[in-house]
């Protein structure tokens, strides 16, 4: 349960994220500096991106060298230390995006450091002298070797995050399951010209956490990738105090009125897999029966996990609804006057049953996605 006064109830195995909005890195500019500055704003932040072993390192000197901006400290890893030291004064969940061609590379660097960051794996930059060194986008296309720098830097007992650009692997939603299998605890997407179709796609595929990144600076787009199943949503060039605090207040007012930040579109119009928490009995020909098919569900399955779940809480009530329980009623925003007058009857506000909805939804995902050995899907 979240904190009191805690709209979001937002965490990233178990630490709280104040508000679903991050800093993406840009190189050369994203610096602990840079998100102190932002931090009234922002509840996630990765700093860089950081070349840290030779063949990376002489990559970016090479594009820092036709223009681009690069952070090219003499010491990458004492750099590293240095700033996140600097990110823990700060109330934000930090991370470093960084580059490597191996996977030692990633390991050592999470020894030294240790777990006071996220780490995050940049699968994502596409010049040419970073990926004929064997990183960014160069993964995308081999992503075993991905998958092989999750797990070793799982071993280290760390947060990862991948960032990716939507488009270059060959199946994004199998890529995402793959990541999240090694161990993955985050993906963050450059979403480029895909929409939140993509978004839906990938959180079908896995409860791992998504970052939806590009063109975030509207509340309309925003509001967007969360019904269709992002966690949080990341800016970059657009990240200035002014859009992160206009975007920060929106999404904090939705939150408070509407008690779920980020719940789905009913399944019916369009929603994910975690809009089986508004679904009823499977009596009709509807959304919802292929939905049970693709996720491995059958219709019995589907019933007893809902039954299970809403069992000696208020979802379970609700005797003059269509189906005599809270558990098969829809959205909070879709009209109903039998579950409207229910929710009355009971003293419970559609924020609340919203809120309520939002924990039958992750005890469903938790069945549709069975947890991984020491991580945790919900």
């Amino acid at each position: 349960m979240s904190p009191t006064g805690d709209p979001f109830d937002l965490s990233v195995n178990g630490h709280r994220v104040k508000t679903p909005i991050a800093i993406a890195a840009m190189a050369g500019t994203v610096d602990a500096a840079y998100v102190s500055a932002r931090a009234g704003h922002v509840g996630m932040a990765f700093i860089g991106g950081y070349s840290i072993d030779p063949p990376t390192i002489a990559a970016s000197r090479k594009m820092a060298g036709g223009g681009r901006c690069e952070f090219l400290p003499g010491d990458p890893v004492a750099e590293l230390q240095k700033q996140a030291d600097l990110l823990a004064a700060t109330p934000v969940v930090g991370g470093i995006n960084v580059r490597a061609a191996s996977p030692e590379a990633l390991t050592g660097l999470a020894a030294s450091l240790g777990d006071r960051v996220i780490y995050e794996i940049d699968a994502h930059c596409r010049q040419a002298p970073m990926v004929e060194a064997g990183a960014g986008e160069f993964l995308l296309r081999h992503p075993d070797r991905l998958a092989d720098m999750v797990r070793g830097l799982k071993r280290e007992g760390v947060l990862v995050s991948v960032k990716i650009r939507a488009g270059v692997a060959e199946n994004d939603p199998k890529l995402g399951r793959m990541l999240w299998d090694a161990g993955a605890d985050i993906l963050h997407v450059d979403l480029m010209d895909q929409g939140y179709a993509k978004i839906r796609q990938i959180r079908n595929a896995s409860p791992i956490t998504i970052i939806a990144n590009n063109g975030m600076q509207s509340f309309d787009r925003v509001m967007e990738m969360f019904s269709h199943g992002a966690d949080v949503v990341s800016l970059a060039r657009r990240s200035d105090e002014q859009t992160l605090a206009g975007l920060d207040a929106a999404i904090t007012r939705y939150a408070n009125e509407f008690g779920w930040y980020n719940a789905p579109k009913q399944l019916c119009r369009g929603g994910d897999v975690r809009a089986l928490t508004f679904c009823c009995l499977p009596v009709k020909d509807c959304p919802l029966l292929p939905t049970l098919s693709k996720v491995g569900l059958s219709q019995q399955e589907y019933v007893d996990i809902k039954k299970e779940a809403v069992k000696g809480t208020t979802l379970e009530e609700g005797p003059y609804t269509c189906f005599g329980s809270l558990a098969w009623c829809c959205k909070a925003s879709s009209p109903c006057l039998l579950r409207d007058a229910t929710l009355e009857q009971m003293g419970l506000s559609k924020k609340e049953y919203m809120k309520k909805k939002r924990e039958l939804s992750r005890a469903i995902m938790c069945r549709v996605f069975p947890s991984r050995d020491g991580h945790d899907t919900g």
